[in-house]
């Protein structure tokens, strides 16, 4: 799990009337409570928020590389995503995917779609140029700001 992404999920519990807040994804657990007195559990963890407390509830699996560094080419820019959900490259199970790697696309092309809490959100290019490289399984899930795509711009 990022740790950024978890640092604003303290935030959210420290600026809220929440309480606690358990999630799950891939083979990592995390659950985070607002500190109300001295915990006695396993493992804690420091967090810089001073009203929370993280709680490792399953062994951290380390995330493979899926972001580039820095591409070398400049024309290549990335298409992220603006939230956290499941990413679909087409509308449907047996229908075709939006785009393909070679396809050139312009400003406003429906690139694929990001189930948040069970909507299907498009997601749409905001440059035009040519799919290089769509780095993300179809139905697996993203997280807000990881690169989906790259596109060479023209």
């Amino acid at each position: 799990m990022d740790f950024n992404l978890i640092k604003k999920y303290v935030k959210l519990i420290e600026e809220s009337d929440i309480s606690e807040l358990e999630i799950e994804q891939d083979n990592s657990r995390i659950k985070i409570t607002k500190k109300t007195e001295p915990a006695t559990t396993a493992q804690h963890y420091s967090v810089p928020a001073p009203q929370a407390v993280v709680v490792a509830t399953a062994p951290a699996v380390k995330q493979e590389a899926q972001q580039p560094k820095e591409e070398k080419n400049s024309k290549v820019k990335e298409i992220k995503s603006p939230i956290v959900g499941t990413f679909y490259r087409a509308p449907g199970p047996d229908a075709d995917p939006y785009v393909k790697v070679g396809d050139v696309i312009s400003s406003g092309t429906v690139l694929c779609i990001i189930e948040a809490m069970k909507l299907m959100n498009e997601i749409e290019s905001d440059i035009s140029g040519k799919i290089v490289k769509i780095l993300v399984e179809n139905g697996k899930p993203v997280e807000y700001n990881q690169t989906l795509m790259l596109i060479e711009t023209e």
